[in-house]
């Protein structure tokens, strides 16, 4: 039985929580993880017991006499570790363990202490292991020679990104400085590719999934109001949101800030009219911290409040926030990975229904969210993009590295490059021609066999903002009485008199300090949402291939209201005129007097592709991501033949790219503009175009006109 496998202290700590039964997950994971020596991936749904799963097993097995810090908790979110630091401190209470917080916003002295004295638990972001490595190589050593356990909490959210990549490097320099080795328990309830979640162990074969397939069910209801202004959100589904979740405690994820903020500030003003409840908040990363701190609170410890709050992806990962009745989504995700996230914020006690209600405000958001729910009820989650030569964040550590050793023997640094498990499809040659690089653009200066950090190095690798891969947008501080609110970028919208919204509250600017970027606000009647920019996400294309089959299914799903099903029907029956019989290999096109519009009902990637190659060709294309077509002038298409046109040879490719990438500013890298021109275009080949997929596009796909 696994509760017997665990240690006394443990077994102590679960009686006296009165815990009925183990979870599955938690059953299984505490034989595993007790009985091998293996790592692990958990994966099983939210509000499962993962974090339980991981620890109550690692903590009967560690001996924390051993010196050192002998586990360390990673998370993608500092706001998450604030969370799980309590949760993992009552774990560790009864056995007098040490556990402490690591990131930018954590207690100093209690940083000091540990580095004194290591051991325990430490909590701590990719970033702040970065920074370790950067500037306290030594005390790197000294807090994590002896780890025993490394667990990843939201493993997916790593996957596929740069984050991962950073995360991958430096768990491999972690095992270069450790006395023994250590394992690796991810943890995550919305894994596309288990292979994927494996690899960052850097042992593969010796990676177990323990899969927990139980499904919680979840009440989905769809509503469909009409949006008179694009972006904004219509007075009726206000209204009729007010009335879904006013005696209830509910989250509210619109795609983007500023909705979150718009729809904040207008459910209050309808309470208010009505005289209603006064918990109205928003919450996103532009939200000053003691304020996301203080909804969290609240949200928590609200047992006899009701409460709504609009957020963003800053709610959608682990933040225990209490129980939520319900979750709603305004227009569809990019994916059906965050939808799951979602979803899973309500119902979380045992045996409770999540309760999920979609409102759509545009046809292709409607076709587009019940795309992705038909997916997520067929079990399919998106695949990550994996960028198999990541070349811009090589050479990224390359510099953290060598300002990490003060200075390094050139051999020894292409040694450490080739043997991290980041980058071992990189070749020595590619290693060895960006160190050159960076040599010949004073990024590292060579002194005989050794290279240190350079001018212009120095400038990047001496900056805060070194220590993350993502691009950080420049914000203005935003200040009422003294008291921070939060923050928002720069924009026209930031001038004396104009009226924002931020933090749920409606402000006017009264004085902007340019040189300081700090705004000074009062409290105002009405506002606008402030202008948050950004890329917009990634759609699969099993998604948009799903959107083209609903289209010609003309199924009537159970969970769309009236108003749905009616959008829905207006939508089939503009697309009827297309004689679709294949819906793989045929693409509508409508032709009109003066224009053609070419639904490709592609992914993205594969549309920003064909966007380049029309491009390249002067065809003149109006690339709509949104509804994943084209428009062209009809006087500029000789033949539709034209479009389904095969490029010539790879090194066609390579220059449209080439000629793309406008002053070493690459789109999803941060740091791909420092590398020579070559491992740019290969970059921007792999993250942000799909050549494979373009080139199966083009070679199978068949056009069907409207005439």
């Amino acid at each position: 039985m696994s509760f017997d496998l665990l240690s006394e202290p443990i077994r102590k700590y679960i009686r006296d929580k009165q815990w009925e039964q183990l979870r599955p997950i938690q059953s299984v994971a505490i034989q595993h993880i007790l009985c091998t020596d293996n790592h692990y991936i958990l994966a099983s749904r939210t509000a499962s017991g993962k974090t339980e799963a991981a620890f109550l097993p690692i903590l009967s097995k560690v001996n924390f006499n051993d010196p050192g810090v002998q586990v360390l908790y990673i998370s993608p979110l500092i706001a998450l570790i604030n969370d799980q630091f309590y949760r993992v401190e009552d774990l560790c209470k009864s056995m007098e363990v040490t556990v402490t917080k690591w990131h930018g916003e954590a207690n100093k002295g209690l940083k000091e202490k540990l580095i004194k004295n290591p051991s325990g638990v430490v909590l701590i972001t990719p970033e702040s292991i970065e920074a370790m490595f950067v500037n306290k190589p030594y005390n790197v050593k000294q807090l994590f020679a002896n780890l025993k356990f490394v667990v990843i909490d939201e493993i997916h959210t790593f996957i596929g990104s740069d984050r991962g990549i950073q995360l991958k490097s430096l768990l491999s320099r972690l095992q270069d400085i450790n006395v023994g080795s250590f394992r690796i328990i991810g943890l995550s309830a919305t894994i596309g590719d288990y292979n994927e979640a494996k690899k960052f162990t850097g042992n593969e074969d010796k990676t177990v999934v323990l899969l927990d397939r139980t499904k919680k069910d979840i009440n989905a209801v769809f509503r469909y109001f009409e949006a008179d202004t694009p972006g904004m959100t219509p007075l009726a589904l206000l209204k009729d949101l007010y009335v879904e979740t006013c005696n209830s405690k509910a989250l509210i994820f619109p795609n983007n800030r500023g909705r979150a903020e718009e729809i904040a500030v207008n459910l209050k003003k309808i309470s208010d009219r009505v005289k209603g409840h006064p918990n109205y908040f928003s919450h996103h990363s532009s939200v000053h911290k003691e304020v996301r701190e203080y909804v969290e609170y609240f949200a928590k410890n609200s047992n006899h409040h009701n409460f709504c709050i609009a957020c963003t992806s800053t709610l959608e990962l682990g933040i225990d926030i209490g129980n939520v009745d319900e979750v709603v989504q305004i227009d569809a995700t990019n994916s059906i990975a965050s939808l799951i996230q979602r979803v899973g914020r309500s119902g979380r006690r045992e045996g409770a229904t999540s309760n999920l209600f979609l409102y759509a405000t545009e046809k292709w958001s409607l076709l587009q969210s019940v795309a992705c729910w038909l997916l997520y009820k067929e079990g399919y989650i998106e695949p990550p993009a994996i960028c198999k030569k990541p070349y811009d964040l090589l050479l990224h550590q390359a510099l953290s590295i060598v300002k990490g050793h003060s200075g390094i023997l050139v051999s020894e640094l292409i040694l450490r490059l080739k043997g991290n498990f980041a980058f071992k499809e990189i070749e020595e040659c590619e290693i060895i021609e960006i160190i050159g690089h960076l040599i010949v653009n004073d990024m590292l200066e060579k002194l005989q066999h050794e290279v240190i950090i350079g001018v212009e190095g120095e400038k990047i690798v001496n900056s805060k903002d070194f220590y993350t891969v993502f691009t950080i947008e420049e914000s203005f501080k935003v200040v009422n009485a003294g008291y921070a609110i939060g923050e928002i970028p720069w924009s026209p919208q930031i001038r004396e008199d104009e009226n924002i919204l931020l933090a749920a509250k409606i402000w006017k600017i009264i004085f902007v300090d340019f040189k300081a970027k700090k705004i000074e606000v009062l409290t105002a009647k009405d506002g606008k949402p402030p202008k948050f920019f950004g890329g917009g996400g990634v759609t699969d294309v099993k998604v948009r291939q799903k959107m083209l089959q609903i289209l010609y299914d003309y199924d009537d799903y159970d969970f769309l209201n009236e108003a749905c099903l009616n959008k829905l029907k207006e939508m089939r029956d503009d697309f009827a005129t297309f004689k679709i019989m294949d819906i793989d290999n045929e693409r509508p096109m409508l032709i009109s007097e003066k224009h053609l519009r070419y639904y490709t009902f592609a992914g993205t990637k594969i549309n920003r592709t064909l966007n380049l190659l029309y491009n390249m060709r002067d065809l003149d294309a109006n690339y709509d991501e949104y509804t994943s077509s084209f428009k062209f002038d009809i006087t500029a298409i000789a033949s539709h033949h034209e479009l389904l046109q095969l490029p010539g040879q790879r090194e066609d490719w390579d220059s449209y790219i080439g000629d793309r990438i406008s002053n070493g500013i690459l789109p999803d890298s941060k740091w791909g503009g420092l590398l020579p021109h070559k491992f740019q275009i290969s970059i921007m080949r792999q993250k942000y175009y799909d050549i494979d997929g373009a080139m199966d596009f083009l070679e199978h796909i068949k056009i069907v006109s409207n005439l």
